[in-house]
Parts: C-alpha cells; sequence; structure tokens
C-alpha cells in the first residue's frame, strides 16, 4: 500500500489529485465520470460577488499544444452558489473549494464574508490575476503591493484555509508568492494562464473576441515546472502545481519540483476521467518505485 495522504498545511488531503478552477464547472458536472469522493478535492468555478456573462464569443481557441480561453469569468454570483449550488456538493466526502475572484478589494472581501459561512467549504482560492478596475485595469497579481492589499483584506475575513493563485504574467513570481506568504496566504497554486493569441489567416482576424487569452495546457508545462520550483524553494508554505498535466508522469514532475499537490485543468475537457487515471498513475509509480509514501518526494529536485 501506498500512503498518498497530504496534509497542505492544515488541509487533509486524502490524495495531491485537485481539479483546476474553470475546467471543472462545479462537479456536478463530472459526476457521471468521476466519484468525486475519490479525489483530494475539486475547486469550483471562478464566483464573483455578481453575476458576470463573461465575454462575448468567440471566447476559446484551439492551439497546436493547449487552448487559449478568454471565458471572463462567467457566473451567476455567489449568492447563486451560496443558495442552489452549494446544497447539491456540500455532502461530497472529499474538500471542496471555492475560487473567488473580483474586480475590486471589496468585491473580494464581500465574496469571501459569503463563502466562509458554509460549513462543508473547507478553503477558497483566490485569483488574483483579475483585473483592478481601480488601478488602471493592471492585475492585482502582477504587483506586490497591490497583491498585498487584497490578500491582507481578504485574510481578515476568511477564517479557513486560504490558497492564493498566482499569475506567471509576472516579472518575478518569487516576490509575488512571498508577499502571499506574509500576508496571510496558507498556500499558493501556480500557474494561471499564461498570455497568448491566434489569429485565423483566413478571415485575418484574431480568433478571440478579446483578441488576447489565457493559454493552458501542455504548451505551459515546463514554464510552470520552472515557476513551481523557483516558488517551492523560496517559501515556507506548500505549494499546488498546475499548468498542462496530463497525465501522472507530469503530476510526478511537479511533486519533485516542490508542488505538495496537483491540479488538472485542461485534460479534464480532452478526458473527463484524467483525474482518476492520474491518481491510479501515482500510486503505480510509488509502487514500482518502492515509495511507501508520497511525502517522501516532494520537492527533492
Amino acid at each position: 500500500m501506498v500512503n498518498l495522504a497530504i496534509d497542505f498545511n492544515g488541509l487533509k488531503l486524502k490524495n495531491p489529485v485537485l481539479t483546476a478552477s474553470g475546467t471543472f464547472g462545479y462537479g456536478l458536472e463530472f459526476a457521471d465520470f468521476v466519484d468525486l469522493n475519490k479525489l483530494g478535492g475539486f475547486i469550483v468555478k471562478g464566483t464573483t460577488l455578481k453575476h458576470r456573462e463573461g465575454n462575448p464569443y468567440p471566447r476559446m481557441a484551439e492551439t497546436a499544444s493547449g487552448m487559449l480561453n478568454a471565458v471572463g469569468l462567467q457566473n451567476k454570483g455567489v449568492d447563486v452558489f451560496c443558495n442552489d449550488i452549494y446544497p447539491q456538493i456540500r455532502n461530497y466526502k472529499t474538500n471542496i473549494i471555492v475560487n473567488v475572484s473580483g474586480s475590486t478589494i471589496d468585491e473580494y472581501v464581500k465574496t469571501a464574508e459569503r463563502i466562509n459561512q458554509l460549513e462543508n467549504i473547507n478553503a477558497i482560492e483566490l485569483n488574483i490575476s483579475c483585473p483592478n478596475v481601480k488601478e488602471g485595469g493592471m492585475a492585482f497579481g502582477t504587483s506586490c503591493t497591490a497583491a498585498a492589499e487584497v490578500i491582507k483584506a481578504v485574510r481578515n475575513v476568511y477564517h479557513k484555509h486560504l490558497m492564493v493563485k498566482l499569475s506567471p504574467n509576472v516579472t518575478d513570481i518569487v516576490s509575488i508568492a512571498k508577499t502571499a506568504e506574509d500576508n496571510g496566504a496558507d498556500s499558493v497554486s501556480l500557474i494561471n494562464t499564461l498570455l497568448g493569441m491566434a489569429i485565423d489567416i483566413k478571415t485575418r482576424k484574431p480568433k478571440l473576441s478579446t483578441i488576447t487569452g489565457g493559454l493552458s495546457g501542455p504548451a505551459i508545462k515546463p514554464v510552470a515546472i520552472r515557476m513551481v520550483w523557483q516558488v517551492a524553494k523560496a517559501i515556507r508554505i506548500p505549494v499546488c502545481g498546475i499548468g498542462g498535466i496530463m497525465n501522472a508522469d507530469d503530476a510526478i514532475e511537479f511533486i519533485l519540483a516542490g508542488a505538495s499537490c496537483i491540479q488538472i485543468g485542461t485534460a479534464n475537457f480532452i478526458d473527463p476521467r484524467t483525474t482518476t487515471s492520474v491518481i491510479n498513475g501515482i500510486e503505480l509509480y510509488c509502487l514500482k518505485n518502492g515509495i511507501k509514501n508520497i511525502n517522501e518526494i516532494i520537492g527533492m529536485i
């Protein structure tokens, strides 16, 4: 037997496999394909204070080794989540984590306050890649000062596990990670999507209505692993690795680089059972290599 359990700074995971926000809906959409109770946890789609329609179509585009998206955090708002969605998912026997997004610090705080009242939500993932509308649209996560403000404000009202999701679209991701740690984060997750663009040469127009969008999938994995390795070496709180994980081998790379757990994202669109196969693959790898406890190999590189 292999022990795959992780103590993620107080958040007890039965295994290191989570799902990435925005790729797994509210979990319910995948319940016919995956036993949600067997996951380390699932992270529901980005939730904002008010209803958001998202960006105009087209807002997704396939690339040679991944996908671009500019969905724009489409969701029905935190009240609908609390009143309608939460009752449907609250009894799953795993960690349910809500990705919290906003355009102002006040929006983040009010959304986190509402989520804090939900007994069976064990953590939030704070998406600081959102544009700060009061500061000219620059993302909260691209400035240490802005990141510190929003993390500290949410920490004051949210009393469970606070994971902060980091943007890779920065010069120095380690500085942002340290800022998250210094201002009360219990963990960080990285990376969010890389800024990219695709053009249709037949129409001679961008493939996304917003022109640019977030690149995810296998193309970003080497960048993500490098950033996870850098951050894991620099901070004391644990790291959750994200970026192009398509199979168990990819997940193990992230774990060796310093990730205590990982998130499956784009792969969910290709095969909705990817999470289960990754859990099984990690266990098989450990068995073949005489590893009795997954914690033995975290950050070996």
